[in-house]
């Protein structure tokens, strides 16, 4: 989060910097710019520790022993060194478990840098030293190349002159008598190979068998099972009746021959005779 806006801060920096390149206001830019570099470095410092707190996490194991590990002494001096010089709050708390942990006399050391187990980079990104002239000058020059600004403003005939257009031969001037040739030269080979690409696809062309040969179509259809109201079922595809074979034919005669034949309503019903029979039968 420190990271991001520190970076915010120095890009809207970097652009006030540019209105005063530009404006001729060299003295105030570069006394700003030296705050753009104390920022880089602040941003390079917390990477530097950053590293160092999954260094820790890494090897959180060897953390539990009273003393401190050779291979993690140089992380936990820089991050006890570094603390009190950072605004990043959370460091402050690793920095007074570590101190719980290892003593006091070995937070003395590391914040004194006594046996000189800080990183190096470390303790130069913290050192209050201004910035070197060439690296203000670096500076200023990127930032200018950045945002297009003319600095250092050079005279005109130091930025020479434009590059001039080569004359074509188009149009038409006499001290140049073979530029209309030189064009001619140039078509001629758009034309050849024009040609070339033209005979090209009539060959493929004609190497390519015509559509006739062969299945009209990859397309099958699946013709419709036969039922009660279609019987013979067609298909028409692409202007052509497709007839059912022999098997088709067969299969749909077969439901029809085995089915058993449906008794007509009118069968259960007695006629009149019969029915005065079973009257009779009933009032004896």
């Amino acid at each position: 989060m420190v990271q991001s806006r520190d970076t915010a801060l120095s890009k809207a920096a970097q652009r006030s910097i540019a209105q005063l390149l530009k404006t001729g206001k060299e003295s105030s830019a570069r006394i700003r710019v030296e705050n753009i570099i104390r920022s880089d470095m602040t941003t390079e410092l917390h990477e530097i520790l950053e590293l160092y707190c999954e260094l820790l996490i890494a090897r959180a194991g060897l953390l539990d022993s009273p003393v401190c590990d050779p291979g993690l002494e140089e992380a936990v001096k820089s991050l006890m060194y570094a603390a009190p010089k950072t605004e990043i709050k959370e460091l402050q708390q690793v920095r007074a478990l570590l101190g719980e942990r290892y003593g006091k006399d070995f937070v003395l050391a590391a914040m004194d840098n006594k046996d000189h187990k800080v990183s190096a980079k470390v303790v130069e990104k913290l050192s209050v030293t201004p910035p070197k002239e060439e690296l203000v000058i670096c500076y200023l020059e990127e930032i200018a190349k950045t945002y297009r600004v003319d600095w250092p403003r050079r005279a005109p005939e130091e930025l020479g002159a434009p590059p001039s257009l080569l004359d074509d031969g188009d149009d038409g001037d006499d001290d140049n008598p073979s530029g209309g040739q030189a064009q001619k030269n140039r078509e001629v080979p758009l034309v050849a190979e024009d040609s070339k690409e033209t005979a090209a696809r009539e060959e493929l062309s004609k190497a390519t068998p015509p559509r006739t040969i062969g299945p009209t179509t990859p397309l099958q259809i699946t013709p419709p099972s036969p039922s009660t109201d279609n019987i013979h079922p067609k298909v028409t595809l692409n202007r052509m009746e497709l007839k059912p074979n022999k098997k088709m034919s067969d299969a749909a005669e077969a439901p029809r021959k085995t089915a058993p034949k449906k008794a007509d309503i009118r069968d259960g019903i007695p006629d009149v005779d019969e029915l005065a029979k079973r009257f009779a039968a009933l009032k004896r």
